[in-house]
């Protein structure tokens, strides 16, 4: 399938753009609206970081955008998600499908649940190549074992054929990073790509995929709640909360002078060298039920510089800088008051 602008390369817009996205889920006890007016996105060579505590609808907006969504209970109410121009949403499963691992792949953050138990990891990489290539089983197993080699799993060539069980957490999350990279995907997903591994384990998976971008020039969405794995990697940030954004910056800018109080609030909690003896603040209070959220601005119950309109007006997206949006009525003033 020939994607609209897809190969011609007279297309300039962006490699994936994701506009005024929604998505819901149709449960029991009523409408849970997951994604709500979410837009953001993403060219060569970047990497964008979505962060936000569990629950925010990071990881939601990465299922959309690769179409694995449950359908139902979700239902995508409105919004696009362009591939090299084409809405990815008005497309056939077929058409998804093709799309799927080549143009976008995705890296799950539980790779043992997203390895199959019962195959070798080494047919499971050959399997792309099988599916989408063409390819005969003798040259995808020796593809896959390349691909083992580059993603720099020892004795590739003696593992190919060991089951995920047999590799240890971080070796998994190799194992994943290979299927992922496989058809050499123009956007690459990483979803929490580093959770429940040690922190040494954790900067060799992301030197890692900082190395095949570099190699490969592909644009990544890197989701996750680890401020300091992003300060490190990312390009810049969209800063999401009960499924909607609050921020959107460069990383400097983010880090430098947060343009709302979930953003200030998310880099307080973090510890600092350069404040050494300092007091760690905290959020207050919990992430709101996205089957009852609050009126007005979602995050003023837990917000300390709340003022009577954010109880009642939900604030829009202003434009505070270039490239910069926030959430937020009362920025920069409340934030300035604080010494940011």
């Amino acid at each position: 399938m020939t994607l609209q602008n897809g190969d011609s390369g007279d297309y300039s817009g962006p490699l994936l753009e994701v506009e005024h996205l929604e998505v819901e889920f149709h449960t029991r006890a009523g409408i849970v609206k997951a994604v709500n007016d979410v837009s953001f996105t993403v060219d060569s060579r970047e990497t964008l970081a979505v962060l936000g505590e569990s629950g925010s609808g990071k990881s939601v907006t990465a299922q959309t955008i690769m179409g694995i969504l449950d359908m139902p209970p979700a239902v995508i109410t409105g919004g696009a998600v362009r591939f090299r121009g084409t809405d990815l949403l008005t497309l056939s499963e077929p058409q998804r499908r093709a799309i799927r691992g080549q143009g976008i792949s995705i890296i799950f953050q539980d790779a043992l649940s997203a390895l199959n138990p019962v195959f070798s990891v080494g047919w499971q990489i050959a399997e792309m190549f099988r599916v989408h290539r063409g390819m005969s089983r003798k040259d995808a197993r020796k593809r896959a074992i390349e691909l083992m080699e580059r993603v720099h799993i020892p004795a590739a060539a003696q593992r190919v054929d060991d089951f995920p069980h047999q590799f240890s957490g971080g070796m998994r999350q190799r194992i994943m990073i290979a299927m992922a990279i496989a058809l050499d995907p123009d956007v690459l997903i990483a979803d929490e790509p580093t959770t429940a591994l040690d922190v040494t384990v954790q900067a060799q998976i992301m030197e890692l995929l900082g190395e095949i971008q570099r190699d490969s020039g592909m644009g990544m969405i890197l989701i996750t709640h680890d401020l300091g794995v992003v300060a490190d990697i990312a390009d810049r940030t969209t800063v999401m909360y009960a499924g909607r954004v609050m921020e959107q910056a460069g990383v400097f800018e983010t880090y430098q002078a947060p343009a709302h109080p979930y953003t200030k609030g998310l880099l307080d909690s973090i510890p600092r060298l350069d404040q050494k003896g300092g007091v760690l603040h905290t959020i207050t209070g919990t992430p709101p039920d996205l089957l009852d959220t609050p009126s007005g601005c979602v995050f003023h119950p837990r917000c300390r510089f709340r003022k009577d309109d954010c109880l009642t007006q939900a604030p829009p997206l202003y434009e505070v800088g270039e490239g910069r949006t926030s959430a937020c009525h009362y920025y920069p003033e409340v934030l300035d008051d604080a010494g940011r």
